[in-house]
């Protein structure tokens, strides 16, 4: 059930207003009305660990901790099939048949294909690094004054 005057049972939407602090919560809104972005995979959830003003304070599932406009909606409790993650496809055909294609690493291209390719022998590849040149891994891809920044109390942890 979804709407104001709704108890914050399991399985209800409310606005983040209306949940009790502590509570688990999924399918959370980034701006009133605009539909569930945070926290839909399988066995994901988020916690709202406080409320300040405007705005509630949840810790998402990443580790990082956010404020959120309380007037958000969001549904009480864990997203189901938390056995999800665990589950293996046992063979390459499992994968296609979802449309996943095979993919060759960057190392065992030629210097022409891929900047980590070549080289005489068995080489490492230098570092990590994608088939247009762009370092791979590590890297901080956010943009450092984006706006919502200020929403962000603490960022996760590596």
């Amino acid at each position: 059930m979804s709407g104001e005057n709704v108890a914050p049972e399991l399985g209800n939407a409310l606005p983040l207003s209306h949940i009790p602090v502590g509570t688990l919560i999924h399918n959370i809104e980034m701006r009133p009305g605009q539909g569930a972005r945070i926290a839909r995979s399988a066995g994901t959830y988020a916690q709202l660990t406080s409320r300040d003003g405007d705005y509630a304070i949840i810790k998402l599932p990443s580790g990082e901790t956010r404020k959120i406009l309380a007037a958000c909606k969001a549904t009480i409790g864990v997203v189901g099939n938390s056995d999800h993650a665990l589950e293996q496809s046992g063979k390459a055909g499992r994968s296609r048949w979802l449309g996943r294609r095979p993919h060759n690493r960057g190392v065992v291209m030629n210097p022409v294909d891929h900047p980590m390719g070549g080289g005489e022998g068995r080489q490492s590849g230098g570092h990590p690094r994608s088939r247009n040149g762009l370092y791979a891994k590590g890297l901080k891809t956010r943009a450092p004054k984006k706006l919502s920044s200020k929403y962000i109390i603490e960022r996760r942890k590596k």
